[in-house]
């Protein structure tokens, strides 16, 4: 079953957790001229996803469908979403539309951003961040949304667990036990830190997002400056070199 949160203006989260994988996962609905759909979710969560959308907009409207990387929870069900709104299209870097998404999801080709780039809905801008592997994945990047202050976090943030939709107390000690926990998994090794993790986090935690809005448990409001910037401590800590 999925829960909406209203996280900000026009902004609701739509969350499913899956027991069996102590994890929620959450889609982001922005209602709006064109409306936009941050994460499709999998395959599997598709009629789950639609059904929570159509109580906020008629889904056959939907015009984008934003997401990070090349990845199910990101973007599995984006053929579905084509066949029942016939003019959403899906945003990602312009990396992830040459070497994936258009050989994926040919129907509709991408919006394929650049770093900095905009693009509106109507009354939401949207900015682009490029973010190479981070979270993962060489062609990942990011939505802010300049209107409200939500950064569409992707995994950075993760937490595992069923959590409230929306928490002001600090997250980062949750942050750290997933991914502690996550180390004893067989999904080991799931989040990279390279030579440039810490620069490209650093410039998007300069954005001073009010809400950080991730994927995979609470979304965060409040100082997301600080929240990113010790982020990249625990990142360090758990997956940096010695």
């Amino acid at each position: 079953m999925y829960t909406i949160s209203e996280i900000a203006a026009d902004t609701f989260r739509i969350n499913t957790f899956i027991p069996e994988a102590n994890l929620g996962f959450s889609q982001f609905l922005i209602r709006d001229e064109e409306p936009v759909l941050i994460h499709t979710g999998m395959r599997v969560l598709f009629p789950t996803v639609r059904e929570a959308v159509s109580e906020l907009i008629d889904p056959a409207t939907l015009r984008w469908a934003g997401f990070s990387h090349f990845e199910a929870d990101e973007c599995g069900s984006l053929n579905e979403w084509h066949e029942i709104a016939p003019h959403a299209t899906g945003v990602c870097s312009m990396v992830g539309k040459l070497v994936s998404v258009d050989d994926f999801a040919p129907k509709n080709p991408a919006k394929g951003m650049t770093d900095g780039e905009e693009f509106s809905t109507g009354s939401h801008t949207f900015r682009f961040l490029q973010t190479p592997h981070v979270p993962h994945n060489w062609e990942a990047g990011l939505l802010y949304d300049t209107k409200t202050g939500v950064l569409f976090s992707s995994d950075i943030l993760h937490q595992n667990g069923d959590l409230p939709p929306l928490t002001s107390e600090n997250v980062i000690d949750r942050v750290r036990g997933s991914m502690l926990e996550m180390q004893a998994s067989p999904l080991a090794n799931y989040l990279p830190f390279t030579p440039n993790t810490e620069a490209t986090l650093n410039r998007i935690a300069a954005l001073r997002p009010s809400t950080v809005a991730s994927m995979h448990g609470s979304v965060y409001s409040g100082d997301g400056e600080k929240a990113i910037l010790e982020y990249a401590d625990v990142l360090k800590e758990v997956f940096g070199c010695p």
